[in-house]
């Protein structure tokens, strides 16, 4: 598979992030679990992978069979909602 450069920095950008799951980036990329952590190690630098790594194994939001809510996608309480493109007010 050939990826532009800013495929791979959207991939690594997706993957730094602790709420988007590994099923997230195969679905808009096609690339599995482990394809994304080979791109990883091929892509950062070794100290930057392996503290990725670290951060990443066990976290129970990188994987969708392991999160605590089922449907729809997670919303920080604090997150305030946009309607019609004006903020909302409490």
């Amino acid at each position: 598979m050939s990826l532009t450069i800013n495929e791979i920095d959207r991939i690594i950008e997706m993957a730094w992030e602790d709420r988007t799951t590994f099923e997230a980036i195969n679905f808009q990329f096609g690339l599995k679990e482990q394809q994304v952590i080979e791109l990883m190690r091929t892509e950062m630098k070794a100290r930057s992978f392996k503290m990725w790594r670290k951060r990443v194994q066990g976290r129970k939001t990188k994987h969708e069979k392991l999160r605590t809510f089922e449907k729809g996608r997670f919303k920080c309480s604090r997150q305030k909602q946009i309607t019609h493109n004006n903020i909302s007010k409490r």
